[in-house]
């Protein structure tokens, strides 16, 4: 099994974003604060060296660690 880039909580995060949830509601559903959230995806972001969640997102589609199928 490949080691995953993101932690299980960013991928949870990420997961959530393709659903088109909002920081604010994503803090909500995992009970985590809003600036949680934002820290989760800043670090996805960086681990990735991309700039945006969106070229994130479809990094993270490209590499396999997230797919459209599947919501939590």
């Amino acid at each position: 099994m490949k080691k995953s880039i993101l932690t299980k909580r960013e991928k949870e995060v990420f997961e959530l974003l393709i659903l088109n949830q909002t920081t604010t509601e994503i803090a909500e559903k995992l009970k985590i604060s809003e600036k949680t959230v934002r820290n989760h995806i800043s670090n996805a972001m960086q681990k990735l060296g991309v700039k945006g969640r969106a070229s994130a997102v479809v990094e993270l589609l490209k590499l396999g660690e997230i797919t459209l199928e599947k919501g939590i």
